[in-house]
């Protein structure tokens, strides 16, 4: 497991620093978290999960894995790589979270963008998920990424720790996020806009329901709204991926999967907006 010596890492059950010992992370009362042999750590105790396995699958992993691989939201990529780059320009070191990493495409991507801006950069990453086989998944691409299962209601890091959490088509707590950064510090969050998948949803649901109305949060101050629109196309095998990995294989209608599966090709829309906060400084 690939540890940075500048994350400050917490126990999840007292809020004490955790330092390694061997193949273990352990705070001073004695609390141990074993280091998988996958390279990543499980930092949610029992009493933080709502069930035996939260979050994603490791079948929406492994659809999920093919279809970033294939390319198709590279540009989503490109775009989080942008603004990160451009909120930390001239920092000689940054810490970031990304608050429901996934497999770690992103992260992965990002921290590759930044090393090829500044080999001197001291880049702290570290990718967090409460989902294991996510996680597991994230620990093989061997970068200097630290993986951890936790949650985003109770990241396991020291207050006032991070630079920018990244929270990329996830569930967010603003009040939590602010707790875990710097004053000043940002939150960059990804969110499927109105025509995000329109084609797909167009054939899968009765009838279609807009974006939820975006708000502001106390705290932090809006910085900037980016949208990112194009348009891919997916063979029969890909679209099956892209039901598997998303909540719409559960939500959908069995007469609206039915109709997917006899397609043999869609032109669909991504549409992500992208929205800058910076924490108060004070």
């Amino acid at each position: 497991m690939y540890l940075h010596p500048n994350l400050a890492l917490i126990c999840p059950l007292d809020g004490k620093p955790l330092a390694r010992y061997e193949d273990q992370l352990s705070c001073d009362n004695g609390h141990s978290f074993d280091i998988a042999r996958q390279g990543y750590v499980n930092l949610l105790p029992v009493q933080q999960k709502k069930s035996k396995q939260p979050g994603d699958s490791k079948e929406m992993i492994i659809a999920r894995h093919r279809f970033l691989e294939a390319g198709y939201y590279l540009p989503v990529a490109d775009k989080l790589n942008e603004i990160v780059a451009s909120l930390t320009a001239g920092d000689s070191g940054i810490t970031l979270l990304d608050a429901g990493c996934g497999e770690g495409y992103y992260l992965a991507h990002c921290l590759q963008f930044l090393k090829c801006l500044s080999v001197t950069r001291d880049v702290v990453c570290l990718g967090m998920d409460i989902s294991k086989p996510a996680i597991i998944a994230a620990a093989k691409r061997k970068d200097e990424i630290t993986w951890v299962v936790g949650t985003n209601k109770s990241p396991p890091v020291e207050i006032q720790s991070v630079d920018i959490i990244i929270c990329m088509f996830g569930f967010y707590d603003m009040d939590v996020f602010a707790k875990a950064l710097k004053p000043g510090g940002y939150v960059i969050l990804a969110d499927a806009d109105n025509e995000h998948l329109l084609e797909l949803r167009q054939i899968i649901y009765p009838y279609i329901k807009s974006a939820s109305a975006r708000r502001d949060f106390s705290g932090f101050d809006l910085l900037s709204s980016l949208s990112l629109n194009y348009t891919i196309r997916l063979d029969q095998s890909t679209l099956a991926d892209l039901l598997l990995m998303t909540p719409h294989l559960y939500r959908a209608p069995k007469v609206g999967k039915e109709a997917v599966k006899a397609l043999s090709a869609l032109n669909l829309t991504v549409d992500v907006l992208f929205r800058v906060f910076q924490c108060h400084k004070t």
